[in-house]
């Protein structure tokens, strides 16, 4: 069940942001070998490419309902900003037709989808981010402002998601799904697909 150091491999979980959303679905679907089992995949405001016709290799998403079929339950966080430019001089940093949406409406039972309305695709991350990288999520990507909200509200959706699926403890993801419970940020879409 576990090692000496109490890691429990049958409750492996992965996640990702963005590409690395993108990263995780595919390593989910095979395109990389593991030998242990997948409890949980969640994917923050994925993004398989430029757009539509424009995915990076392999491309993930089959524009098919149900094409995703990870061998794990499934959560897509996404951003309502996401999709939009930050100027005319900028694309989409989650561009339409290959993000969040699309990833969620392709995956197959279980998953759910929570989309932060009035957030971006950077508006996770760290307030301050030294360097050109630090810039770029600044500059780059349309951002609903303070980050704090955001990333509280992605911690405590990953938290509550692993809860149910890898501890079995269903209360705080049922919480979310019912809106029983106030977010740091509002929920544009909260969907879930059962078993």
């Amino acid at each position: 069940r576990g090692t000496k150091n109490n890691c429990i491999i049958n409750q492996v979980s992965i996640s990702g942001h963005s590409r690395g959303g993108k990263v995780a679905f595919a390593l989910a679907l095979g395109h990389a070998k593991t030998s242990l089992p997948l409890a949980a995949l969640i994917a923050v405001d994925p993004v398989d490419g430029t757009g539509m016709g424009n995915q990076t290799p392999p491309p993930i998403l089959a524009y098919k309902p149900n094409a995703l079929r990870v061998p794990a339950p499934v959560m897509v966080i996404g951003t309502g900003l996401g999709e939009l430019p930050r100027n005319a001089l900028f694309p989409p940093c989650a561009p339409l037709g290959v993000s969040h949406a699309e990833f969620y409406d392709e995956c197959a039972a279980p998953a759910c989808h929570l989309v932060a309305r009035d957030y971006g695709h950077t508006d996770m991350m760290d307030d301050v981010t030294t360097g050109a990288k630090g810039l770029a999520t600044r500059a780059l990507c349309k951002s609903g402002g303070a980050r704090a909200p955001m990333r509280r509200f992605v911690a405590g959706a990953m938290v509550a998601f692993l809860k149910k699926w890898v501890q079995g403890k269903p209360e705080w993801l049922d919480a979310i799904r019912e809106q029983t419970v106030v977010a740091p940020v509002v929920l544009s879409v909260v969907e879930f697909r059962d078993e």
